[in-house]
């Protein structure tokens, strides 16, 4: 089982298309152009919107941006908001379950943390750490390194065009709204 799973892996990637865009990104706009699910990205951006990581807009050109900076989002408030603070080990105390016990374990046995529960939670400790290290812009600096340039220039045409596209279609369904209420008078 792993400890982040599709959530953290959408939400990370749809964020990263709204740290360079100054417009309102939707929800379905985001799971679109990733190919992955809309339900799943519609259900997860709420939850970062109420950690004050985004701020949402209603309207022809609403949906979602930045609250801050992506310098100031760091990688462990999104994972934190879209997936809960999830501990890395769950200790069962095997420690104290050992047959010579005899069902009562020597104090010994069982005092103090137990050594694997302090080795995972010390890695759990490096891993928030480096987590809370890593902004949103450093990883949108690496992918940016990665990709070439016509692509984040196509990417913005993509979201741009998405927006025109959703403004045309409100205007077309007001217009046969409107001449609807004219043939009814």
């Amino acid at each position: 089982m792993s400890l982040y799973g599709a959530s953290t892996e959408y939400v990370l990637h749809s964020l990263l298309w709204l740290v360079d865009n100054p417009e309102p990104v939707s929800s379905l706009d985001l799971a679109e152009f990733q190919n992955i699910p809309a339900a799943f990205v519609a259900k997860l951006l709420p939850k970062l919107e109420k950690a004050g990581l985004l701020v949402a807009s209603e309207g022809l050109r609403g949906g979602y941006r930045l609250a801050k900076p992506a310098s100031d989002i760091s990688i462990l408030a999104v994972v934190d908001a879209a997936d809960g603070q999830k501990s890395l080990f769950n200790c069962q105390e095997i420690r104290g379950r050992c047959a010579l016990f005899d069902d009562r374990p020597p104090q010994w046995a069982t005092q103090g943390v137990c050594a694997i529960h302090a080795v995972m939670l010390r890695a759990e400790q490096a891993m928030r750490r480096e987590l809370a290290q890593t902004s949103l812009a450093d990883l949108a600096e690496s992918v940016r390194e990665k990709a070439p340039l016509p692509f984040l220039g196509e990417t913005q045409s993509w979201f741009d065009e998405r927006v025109q596209t959703r403004r045309t279609r409100k205007v077309r369904q007001s217009l046969t709204r409107d001449h609807s209420l004219q043939q009814e008078n």
